[in-house]
């Protein structure tokens, strides 16, 4: 099967959406699934306004079009609601041609953090975005809910991965010369420093030990200057993210509008326990639903769960993170595609 993915987030964006696409693409491979990713490097592009490091393509709807018309593919996906993604649902609709899309990121509660636009109105623009999709992929049943609750339809659970030999498990924090100074215990942080991500809630917390922070974003500058004890690392590459993640006490999700979280993933497959918000995102990533698999703890007070979490065992938290394996996420997704010419009676063709 050839599979056209459209995205407006891949590299060199750093992000989990990024990372689990391009994880997506590996792992499809072995079940027959030719990828050919259609991203914003493959445009004329311009920054994003307000987020430093996401280039956005511009006017792509003509050099898209010739692509998918070249490639002819036999199912396309439309991973992100972006220049790139609206001109491929215009070309999908004119041409009659069936598609998947994906719900990654709840970009209506980062227009209201950011710009403060209501969030109705960006719920009713994604809501027009994905009607004529044959199958809206969520990560988790939290988000499916809520977004059936908002009207949308043909919703269809797709879970995600961790890439287990990356993330390996260490039954103690591993000793890392570069961060050897500093007082433990060691909580991280790793994401886009941004307005969604509710930084300021782990920043402003009184911890003992230290705090860091991998990532960048546009409020990095500011919180630099208001939180100078915090140690700030930037962008890693993958390999050092992991030994990041590896040699950390607890890691801390501030976040409370997540359609996923990935990188709570990455840490416990390191052994870190999580310590979040009970909120959609932790609740299906740490397992609430199941005691026995917890890998961290849930408060409404964050630095109750961050003391906590740090009594959790490491074990636990890598054995959560092994129910998150590639091979049966891809499998899930490649369920959940469509072909673009064959209709059933219903509408639509699912691969298997």
């Amino acid at each position: 099967m050839k599979l056209a993915l459209i995205t407006d987030a891949w590299h060199p964006q750093i992000n989990g959406v990024v990372t689990t696409l391009q994880e997506l693409v590996v792992a499809l491979a072995p079940l027959g699934v030719q990828v050919e990713v259609i991203h914003p490097g493959l445009f004329r592009n311009k920054p994003c306004p307000g987020y430093k490091g996401i280039d956005l393509a511009v006017r792509p709807a003509k050099p898209l079009a010739k692509m998918l018309d070249k490639l002819q593919p036999d199912a396309i996906h439309l991973a992100t609601e972006g220049p790139i993604g609206w001109a491929a649902r215009r070309y999908c609709l004119k041409k009659k041609l069936a598609f998947t899309t994906a719900f990654h990121t709840k970009f209506p509660e980062i227009l209201h953090a950011a710009l403060r636009v209501p969030l109705s109105w960006g719920y009713a623009l994604f809501r027009h975005f994905h009607r004529p999709s044959s199958g809206v992929m969520v990560p988790t049943q939290g988000v499916l809910e809520m977004l059936k609750a908002r009207g949308f339809a043909q919703l269809k659970s797709w879970t995600h991965g961790v890439d287990l030999g990356l993330f390996q498990y260490h039954d103690k924090p591993l000793d890392l010369p570069a961060l050897a100074h500093l007082p433990r215990p060691l909580s991280l942080f790793v994401g886009r420093v941004s307005y969604e991500k509710n930084i300021e809630a782990f920043l402003s917390m009184k911890l003992p030990g230290t705090r860091i922070v991998c990532g960048v974003g546009p409020l990095e500058d500011s919180l630099r200057q208001r939180f100078p004890g915090v140690v700030w690392m930037g962008v890693l590459p993958r390999t050092e993210l992991a030994q990041i993640y590896a040699a950390s006490d607890v890691f801390v999700f501030p976040s409370k509008n997540e359609t996923f979280g990935l990188v709570m993933l990455e840490a416990m497959a390191c052994g870190t326990p999580v310590a979040a918000y009970p909120v959609d995102g932790p609740l299906q990533v740490l397992g609430a639903d199941h005691a026995d698999v917890v890998g961290g703890v849930l408060h409404e007070d964050l630095g109750h769960a961050v003391a906590h979490a740090l009594q959790v065992p490491r074990h636990e938290a890598r054995r959560r993170a092994m129910h998150f394996d590639w091979p049966q996420t891809a499998k899930s997704f490649a369920s959940h595609l469509v072909n673009v010419r064959q209709r059933t009676e219903d509408g639509r063709e699912v691969f298997t």
